[in-house]
């Protein structure tokens, strides 16, 4: 495969909405959300065939407004959750929604490979997730290791725990969270941890991250000024419980153990602009993703921080010849979704039209 051309896959409008679709075990499959605002937006399923190198393709209508943040549920691969804009009184507002792909969505089910680009499907409404009290959704975040029954959303200066009932047709608010404190609190980010039984959600508003208990919705931490400017967007290490990592205005990539939140474990100074995204990779947690508005992607591996930071625990001459053969192909097969991420990350950032 190291002949191979690199993977790449091209959109028609603008994205910033990117998700894996959590569900899906036997496929490498992710779910970018479009931009446009003069014609229907779209949810573009992105199935990576990784022995034969290319790309299947799905794509469905999401008629509803441009999509701002996408989530999958982590128990039924049709079901997902989608964040988006719409005029309501001549002005824009952010609204949040529950959607069932229609049943032969799957890739390659239709009659020619291009049946769902030329005539694509709409997806199914299943309920919202906002009312009049509680608007401008930010962001959807599904309990990480739940049977899909539990979302929580951020809106303006409130977290809401809701309970999905009725295959997912209604959803109820079952506990709250609020910012208090003085001028206009909004959450900006937030992301539900893994670790912990699924009961603590980490929170960006401002310059600021916090930690909250969702058995009781109290505050457990709180790191003032974690950057110097606005804090875009934070991640969760999967594999090592209290650490996690933050980015934002001031340029800067920070990584903080919760234990301790009065300096951080490490900062990267990286990028020279604002950084609008960072990820870890899920099975190998020393490598961590940023993209940023000054046009650059940068993967760092922070072996230090990371779950192995002493390496590999088995030496490469103590493997078997097979044993190295498939170990070269699974590294040549991440190497290439990798290639495909990146590019993916370019359009949410804005960076390729």
């Amino acid at each position: 495969m190291e002949d191979d051309a690199p993977v790449i896959y091209g959109l028609e409008f603008q994205a910033r909405a990117l998700t894996a679709q959590t569900a899906e075990t036997d496929a490498i499959r992710f779910l970018v959300g479009t931009q446009s605002l003069k014609f229907d937006n779209q949810i573009h399923i992105i199935d990576f065939d990784d022995e034969n190198n290319i790309i299947n393709k799905t794509v469905l209508l999401h008629q509803a407004g441009e999509i701002w943040h996408i989530g999958t549920s982590p128990a039924d691969k049709a079901v997902l959750t989608t964040c988006f804009n719409k005029t309501s009184d001549s002005r824009v507002v952010s609204c949040a929604a529950v959607w069932r792909m229609p049943s032969d969505w799957e890739t390659g089910s239709h009659e020619s490979p291009d049946d769902s680009v030329h005539n694509p499907q709409s997806l199914e409404l299943l309920c919202h997730l906002d009312d009049r009290t509680h608007s401008n959704t930010a962001c959807v975040l599904w309990e990480p290791m739940g049977d899909g029954k539990r979302v929580m959303s951020l809106a303006d200066n409130h977290a809401l725990l809701w309970d999905l009932q009725e295959s997912s047709t209604q959803a109820t608010v079952s506990s709250t969270a609020t910012l208090e404190g003085k001028g206009q609190l909004k959450f900006t980010s937030g992301k539900w941890s893994p670790h912990h039984n699924c009961s603590q959600l980490t929170t960006a508003n401002d310059t600021a991250i916090r930690g909250w208990d969702l058995r009781t919705m109290t505050q457990i931490y709180c790191i003032e000024n974690a950057h110097g400017q606005l804090v875009r967007d934070l991640d969760i290490n999967p594999n090592r419980q209290y650490y996690l990592a933050s980015c934002g205005d001031d340029c800067k990539v920070k990584f903080w153990d919760v234990r301790n939140v009065q300096e951080p474990v490490k900062t990267l100074e990286d990028h020279s602009h604002w950084v609008w995204s960072v990820r870890y990779n899920h099975s190998h947690d020393q490598l961590v993703l940023t993209a940023s508005s000054d046009s650059r992607l940068i993967l760092s591996n922070m072996v230090s921080i990371s779950s192995e930071p002493f390496g590999h625990l088995v030496d490469d001459e103590e493997l078997s010849e097979g044993e190295d053969n498939h170990q070269e192909d699974k590294s040549s097969a991440i190497l290439d979704l990798l290639i495909t991420y990146i590019y993916v990350m370019l359009e949410k950032v804005g960076l390729l039209c």
